[in-house]
């Protein structure tokens, strides 16, 4: 039987199916059937997911939060545009800030402690990727982040916006220092 030509009888469904079609949809069925299993079972076990909250908040609010935690806790200040360092204490909820283009401000955190991150954008929709991890979350204007986490491994962890958020969108890079 040739798929180029009509069938001959109406009834498709009647008409024997080739021996090797037959062995592809059972492939196609197993692993439909795989990952449709695997989905919720990487949901719960695959710790990728983040178990967040999200909060109603106002730019306004959010940001007086941010600039409180940055007068408070800031030991210093990086790159040539002055970008402020925060090493909140250990515990601490610790506010993160996405705005055209830029995160602020820089974080330094302790290997091991825990952290609630709070996180929102004043102006549009921005993407949170954490590299080189792949952490990945949608920042939304009016919605207040919130995530907890403990860092695992020292280094310098770089924040991308992976949402397109204008011209300057490839610049809007930010940073997570991880000490010991």
């Amino acid at each position: 039987m040739s798929a180029i030509l009509p069938p001959s009888e109406r009834i498709w469904w009647k008409q024997p199916i080739d021996r090797a079609e037959g062995t592809w949809v059972a492939i196609a069925l197993v692993w439909c059937l795989i990952m449709f299993f695997m989905m919720p079972y990487w949901h719960v076990y695959g710790k990728q997911n983040y178990k967040g909250e999200a909060y109603r908040t106002t730019p306004a609010a959010f940001s007086v939060k941010v600039e409180e935690m940055v007068q408070n806790h800031t030991v210093r200040h990086v790159t040539d545009r002055n970008i402020p360092v925060v090493r909140p204490p250990a515990g601490s909820d610790v506010y993160l800030l996405a705005r055209l283009w830029d995160w602020y401000p820089a974080l330094e955190l302790r290997k091991g402690e825990t952290y609630r991150l709070h996180m929102s954008s004043m102006d549009w929709q921005h993407g949170f990727s954490l590299q080189p991890l792949n952490i990945n979350m949608q920042i939304l204007p009016g919605y207040e982040t919130v995530i907890t986490i403990t860092p695992d491994s020292s280094g310098e962890f770089t924040i991308v916006c992976n949402e397109y958020c204008g011209i300057l969108h490839h610049q809007m890079l930010g940073k997570i220092y991880v000490v010991d």
